[in-house]
């Protein structure tokens, strides 16, 4: 008879920078950007040849998206408004990469929860919505930063992506061509947000995030059964970022604003959240899971207004904190680390048998819905 293999969660990891901006900083920083930039264009604005731009508020941050701060790899000059973007010394070819250097601390987290040994892994899947680099993959420099003995591949699904590199390891835990892998989602969101925009400044944070999925047969005793996975992708120019290596062909394209993130937020919203709730509720269906019966909700954190909303058509009521946590608030928006957040720092009080969905959504549109069971 052939073996079966059951993937299952054995544990998650969690790396977050230790610099943090408050609302409050993000908005002095933009709003002596903004008196400059209207100052220094007084008369092109009044000759109607410019556009005054438009100071921002904590009020107008908080009610437009929930967050109150984000951590960042680099603080200082994000808040400079002679730059207003991460800064950091370029690192030699020798020297460990940064999206290396997080995934690795997130992944040690990891094995050391679920007392394993780099020995026994056989994957790293880096899972992330933007790459240091075309190549070497970051999963091999971080596979080799680790001592793991196996492969390693990039995965880039934007907000989704760690929802797909646990589907794609759970495959690997079923077709028996791994026992152990590590999915691990290096966010330097950072880098890839204009922070001069008033309507996006604030969203994005950084963080790493690392979910070890494992055969049941070697996991530990506490873990979590993976009940079902299902992924979903709907092409949409709404959330869109055009820099690449392939700009270099295009000059007149350099300094714009779509080399950095843009979306058109209410169309976003419109879109995702009936996509997302259905996906959902369908995949409950076909998973036998009672949807009463979930036990708490760990979503992508982009926006407290999507999911409140999402919550609400999955549960059949406004959910509270306690069926879905936010951690939105304090990180803002991490693309596809936020929901692996959520889970890593509110799973731990839920009971043997205890069911919950991690869930992801954004650019793509993509989507992907994780039940999980609680073991032991």
């Amino acid at each position: 008879m052939k073996a079966t293999h059951k993937p299952v969660i054995s544990s998650t990891g969690l790396f977050t920078p230790v610099q943090s901006i408050s609302n409050a900083e993000l908005v002095d920083s933009f709003n002596a950007y903004v008196a400059k930039f209207n100052a220094d264009n007084a008369d092109a604005i009044a000759a109607g040849e410019a556009e005054a731009l438009a100071p921002s508020s904590v009020e107008f941050i908080e009610k437009a998206s929930g967050i109150k701060a984000r951590h960042v790899m680099a603080k200082e000059p994000v808040l400079d408004i002679d730059t207003m973007a991460p800064r950091w010394p370029e690192r030699s070819n020798d020297e460990l990469s940064m999206m290396a250097e997080i995934g690795v601390k997130a992944a040690r987290q990891a094995l050391e929860t679920a007392g394993r040994d780099v020995e026994d892994v056989d994957a790293v899947l880096c899972a992330a919505s933007n790459m240091e680099r075309g190549y070497p993959a970051m999963a091999i420099e971080i596979q080799q930063a680790l001592g793991i003995d196996g492969f390693g591949l990039d995965m880039n699904v934007a907000c989704s992506s760690a929802t797909f590199g646990i589907q794609t390891a759970a495959d690997y835990i079923r077709a028996g061509n791994a026992k152990s892998v590590l999915v691990v989602s290096p966010e330097i969101t950072s880098g890839h947000l204009n922070w001069r925009d008033r309507d996006s400044h604030f969203i994005f944070g950084d963080v790493a995030t690392a979910v070890l999925v494992e055969d049941a047969a070697i996991a530990p005793a506490a873990h979590w059964d993976i009940l079902g996975t299902k992924l979903k992708t709907v092409f949409s120019n709404n959330i869109r970022n055009n820099f690449g290596f392939l700009n270099r062909a295009s000059p007149e394209g350099e300094g714009k604003a779509d080399k950095l993130f843009v979306q058109e937020g209410r169309k976003v919203f419109k879109e995702v959240v009936p996509m997302v709730a259905s996906m959902i509720i369908e995949e409950a269906d076909r998973l036998g899971v009672d949807r009463e019966s979930i036990r708490r909700l760990w979503l992508h954190q982009a926006n407290t207004g999507m999911n409140r909303l999402i919550a609400q058509r999955v549960l059949g009521h406004e959910a509270n904190d306690d069926e879905s946590p936010t951690v939105l608030d304090t990180y803002g928006n991490t693309s596809s680390a936020g929901s692996i957040i959520a889970f890593h720092l509110h799973s731990k009080d839920l009971k043997a048998n205890d069911t919950g969905l991690i869930c992801s959504f954004g650019a793509g549109y993509s989507a992907g819905t994780v039940f999980v069971r609680k073991v032991n």
